[in-house]
């Protein structure tokens, strides 16, 4: 008979001690102030509650023993240097044009400059292939009224437009409706054919077009099969229509849902209970689009930025937990295909404040409208001093036109304003956020960012060596003023002309450029604040391509990979004990 011998615990319940021991040693080295502990930990975590804060560390640096994602933070990205503050706006169901105007003025006030606003295909083709009229009312009118008023609207605000080009009309579809009613055309000609007439009719007033919302999800794509081989084909016919008529268009990929879904089809049981919502995971879902030749049709990749649960600081990397760092899976999958020059643009983001005493389900999370107002400034500062390949977010959403969702749907609060006009703290949260001078923050920046002010003659001319064909000139005595954050800022820029350089208060100082494009420094080891940069074209001309903002790692990041290395090792030698005792049983 062999003796009992005590068995060693299993090895996974040494690293969860390994974890507690790690996090002991960073609170340790924070103690020293409660407030401070609780802002790093929300910095971590985007928890708000102590034991939420304490276990969401232990899970952000158990995930920081992962393989670190590829996210190119370093190379220079197309249609990233826009204004990033954008909003979803519903202007198609103000049945009064004044209703319009007061929505895009409130959000021109409120310092927003992009809307993301559906040409839904249902309301324009309404009736039939090439039938513009709308007679579902008397009297009879052009489809095209209320979209022109709002473009109208647009330039008159200064507000740039994405059009969402989705939602086709029953008549597309062999089984109308019955397939759902945003299933995609039978014949993908038609939607080639809409998506030419919108951009024909509005060339050099619509900077950007949307293919699609959510394909990898249902309803999105009706009652058919996810299937990213046949959006890829959808969105090939949309791109090439778009360039075709208006080649300096942006084209926009349709938004990809945040979602862990793998049933492609949505399925119920035989009682009729929900198992499956139907979807597929938005990472995967990507690279079915990559494998089926997606890259060349599309310029920025769209996706959705929901915060849910937690806060927007939230940096715990999960594949099976959706937060707002969510972009950073997709970032990778873009890298790993080629496409680090692309820029992100969230279709959505958000925080839900449905009423805990509604009754409505909070299926996409729930906070309050003061936590919803400081989450969504915080969202935006993250999106800019973290991640330079993103550029705009579209908070959703604006506004509806009347409040019949209000007991239903808990969507309905998301909203920014109340149908009456009536603003939520989200809106003066956000219009005291744009009020900010902009900064420019790490990352490698094409010339026309939007944070530099440029006075004098500069213009936008072909350039094949610059980064994405295109450099700003600038003649004698032709200015650019902007602030940046960082230790280092260098200019990518061409000659034969000079620059007068100052940065701060420093003493100004000459730059002489060749007649190649080439990285001059402009200013280093410099603390990492915010610093005023003047330039002056003193001869002419130059061309200039890029700037590029560097910072040295700060004291939090340092602390948490100190952190984090002690707890790998910590983690590292439980495994190892643990397997030695297993050989000695």
């Amino acid at each position: 008979m062999n003796p009992i011998r005590y068995r060693q615990p299993q090895w996974n319940t040494r690293l969860a001690v390994a974890a507690a021991l790690g996090l002991v040693v960073i609170l340790a080295g924070l103690a020293w102030q409660r407030q401070r502990v609780h802002t790093v930990l929300f910095n971590i975590t985007g928890e708000e509650a102590t034991l939420p804060q304490i276990s969401g560390t232990v899970q952000y640096l158990l995930t920081r023993l992962q393989p670190p994602l590829q996210t190119a933070d370093d190379v220079p990205v197309q249609y990233a240097n826009v204004n990033p503050y954008g909003v979803n706006t519903f202007l198609q169901n103000e049945v009064e044009p004044e209703k319009r105007e007061q929505a895009m003025r409130m959000i021109a006030e409120a310092g927003i400059k992009w809307i993301r606003q559906e040409f839904a295909w249902e309301d324009i083709e309404i009736h039939g292939k090439g039938d513009f009229e709308d007679r579902r009312h008397e009297p009879y009118r052009s489809a095209w009224e209320k979209y022109d008023h709002i473009v109208d609207l647009a330039e008159k605000y200064d507000i740039n437009i994405m059009a969402r080009l989705s939602n086709p009309p029953a008549w597309t579809r062999a089984l109308t409706d019955t397939v759902g009613t945003f299933a995609p055309p039978d014949n993908i000609k038609d939607y080639g054919d809409f998506v030419e007439a919108v951009a024909t009719r509005y060339k050099g007033r619509i900077p950007a077009y949307q293919i699609w919302n959510e394909p990898n999800i249902y309803p999105e794509w009706g009652q058919y099969p996810i299937n990213a081989e046949e959006y890829t084909a959808l969105l090939k016919e949309g791109y090439t229509r778009i360039k075709a008529v208006d080649p300096d268009a942006i084209v926009v990929m349709g938004a990809l849902a945040a979602t862990i879904e793998l049933d492609r089809v949505r399925r119920y049981a035989p009682d009729g209970q929900l198992i499956s919502p139907g979807g597929l995971s938005d990472v995967l879902f990507l690279q079915q689009m990559y494998d089926a030749g997606a890259a060349p049709y599309f310029d920025v990749l769209a996706m959705q930025g929901y915060g849910l649960w937690s806060g927007p600081t939230d940096r715990r990397m999960q594949a099976r937990v959706l937060n707002f760092s969510r972009p950073l899976y997709i970032r990778d999958v873009m890298v790993r295909n080629g496409d680090a020059h692309k820029a992100i643009w969230l279709s959505e983001l958000g925080w839900n404040t449905t009423p805990p005493d509604s009754g409505i389900p909070p299926v996409y999370g729930q906070v309050s409208l003061e936590q919803q107002a400081h989450y969504t400034v915080l969202a935006y500062e993250r999106m800019q001093k973290e991640w330079p390949w993103l550029g705009v977010g579209f908070y959703w959403f604006f506004k509806q036109a009347d409040d019949r969702e209000r007991d239903s749907n808990p969507q309905y609060y998301f909203r920014m304003v109340e149908p009456d006009f009536t603003p939520l703290p989200v809106y003066h949260a956000l219009q005291a956020k744009t009020a900010e001078p902009a900064v420019m923050y790490r990352g490698r920046h094409q010339a026309g960012h939007w944070a530099v002010q440029y006075e004098g003659d500069w213009q936008v001319v072909d350039q094949p060596p610059a980064s994405f064909g295109q450099a700003l000139r600038g003649q004698a005595d032709s200015t650019a003023r902007f602030t940046f954050e960082g230790s280092q800022l260098s200019i990518v820029a061409a000659g034969p002309g000079r620059l007068q350089v100052q940065v701060d208060d420093r003493p100004a100082e000459e730059l002489s450029l060749g007649h190649g494009f080439a990285r001059h420094p402009i200013a280093t080891d410099l603390p990492n604040t915010a610093h005023r940069v003047r330039l002056v074209v003193l001869d002419g001309p130059v061309w200039v391509d890029e700037y590029i903002v560097e910072n040295r790692p700060s004291r939090l990041l340092k602390r948490l990979g100190s952190g984090a290395m002690v707890l790998a090792a910590l983690a590292g030698l439980a495994v190892w004990w643990d397997r030695r005792q297993s050989e000695g049983t």
